[in-house]
């Protein structure tokens, strides 16, 4: 078995929410800076820059179809020096990555899966090996909203070129890779209706011998159940639904999908609910929303979506540009109570969901150490006061403190019975401790 290196699930930052497909290195060094001052202390890790940092023409969250790329001899991909100057004479990502381990962090890089088609069509060689980009090129595997790169046929040059890739990213000083285009894709193979499982198992392979620690994020959703096991042996987390943003429809929809996937939350593997679009989004362009704009979800949405987020154990990915962020935001991310629980609590589960045309209510509840914790949900349009049975996870008759974690403060003793007003799509979130 395999060595867990998310052995809670992960926290950072990923700078597509914020900046798309043209995020630069000052902008990347600012969040670094600012999640090591105000989130660091909170357990938060993670700088991620995600797609097309490659790309020198790249302007907004538009991708420019069959555009330039940047690409070694061997044909990998280079960050744009116009975007990214410190990557300049061949260094890539590592004075970047440098400084973030200087303040405490880790940094993180987003790939697609395949090889660039740039190279491809080029001929260029692959490092250390008598074959070509071009003969492990599977020109049926496309992405269908991307058009940088071909997948890789299931071939030992292919296991090659990625191994290549690989040890180019442990020189920089990678420590996470959100993979795209893998998790589920719209190629299918006849034979094989799990679409990049291959791939998949190449990368596990070339992470495992290029000498460095790195966590594997496979995108986009949402990942099929039945593959789950797959999933686990190679992967550390994986996203189960698309493109996550701040509407209350796609909101409403992560009730159903954690649900789905709760029994395999845990144990070094976790299920991805996708990133938080909070604080300043979409800084370049309008996307899901006005451009450079504050999310959408009103403040009882955030709290819902933190609380699903929480006790369900997803990865949290922070989405806005941080040093942007108001008091609000910060004290989402800060919040000790909050954050102890995700990172110690296990076995969440959903208790119950009384909806009808998707509004009413929804219950998990989860074990912590020395504590339970349950969270409440109200998804109608309207306050309620929503009433639980706790007989079934609290001994009967016995009175228990709830402290209410996002307004700080208890809620006295209770047996057999909670009752909490809820704000209309909103949450309360309380930890449960014995007198």
């Amino acid at each position: 078995m395999r060595k867990k290196l998310a052995k809670t699930p992960p926290l950072g930052w990923n700078s597509w929410d914020c900046f798309g497909a043209a995020v630069n290195e000052k902008q990347l060094r600012e969040n670094a800076e600012y999640m090591a001052e105000h989130l660091k202390p909170f357990g938060w890790e993670y700088i991620v820059c995600d797609i097309q940092w490659y790309e020198p023409k790249a302007e907004s969250n538009d991708y420019n179809n069959f555009t330039e790329l940047n690409v070694d001899a061997f044909g990998r991909l280079m960050p744009a020096e116009n975007r990214f100057p410190s990557a300049g004479g061949g260094k890539g990502f590592k004075e970047i990555a440098d400084y973030c381990h200087s303040l405490g962090l880790k940094f993180g890089i987003h790939i697609m899966r395949g090889v660039p088609r740039c190279a491809v069509h080029a001929n260029l060689p692959i490092k250390n090996s008598r074959y070509t980009c071009r003969d492990i090129a599977h020109h049926f595997s496309v992405c269908s909203w991307n058009t940088d790169m071909y997948g890789c046929k299931n071939t030992p040059a292919a296991q090659e070129y990625y191994n290549s890739v690989f040890e180019l990213y442990a020189g920089w000083g990678v420590d996470f890779i959100k993979c795209d285009d893998i998790c589920v894709t719209e190629f299918r193979q006849w034979d094989n209706p799990y679409s990049a499982d291959y791939e998949i198992e190449m990368i596990r392979k070339a992470i495992d011998n290029c000498g460095r620690d790195m966590v594997l994020s496979l995108s986009p959703g949402p990942a099929h159940i039945e593959n789950a096991a797959h999933l686990a042996e190679n992967a550390d987390m994986w996203r189960m639904t698309g493109d996550f943003w701040d509407q209350w429809e796609k909101l409403h929809d992560m009730f159903s999908r954690c649900y789905q996937w709760q029994e395999y939350v845990g144990n070094g593997r976790w299920p991805d609910c996708d990133m938080l679009p909070l604080g300043k989004l979409s800084k370049n362009a309008p996307c899901h929303g006005k451009a450079d704009r504050y999310t959408n979800f009103t403040k009882a949405e955030q709290i819902t979506m933190m609380t699903l987020w929480g006790i369900f154990r997803s990865p949290l990915m922070f989405g806005g540009n941080m040093p942007e962020n108001d008091e609000w935001t910060l004290s989402l991310l800060t919040n000790k109570e909050y954050m102890y629980m995700h990172r110690t609590s296990c076995g969440a589960r959903r208790l119950f969901a009384n909806e009808k045309n998707g509004k009413g209510t929804v219950v998990w509840h989860s074990i912590g150490k020395k504590c339970k914790y349950i969270a409440v949900f109200n998804t109608d349009n309207r306050k309620r006061n929503v009433s639980v049975d706790l007989k079934s996870i609290l001994m009967p008759d016995t009175y228990y403190n709830f402290y209410d974690i996002w307004t700080n403060n208890s809620e006295g003793k209770i047996k057999n019975t909670l009752t909490a007003a809820v704000e209309p799509h909103g949450a309360r979130l309380f930890k449960i401790t014995n007198l």
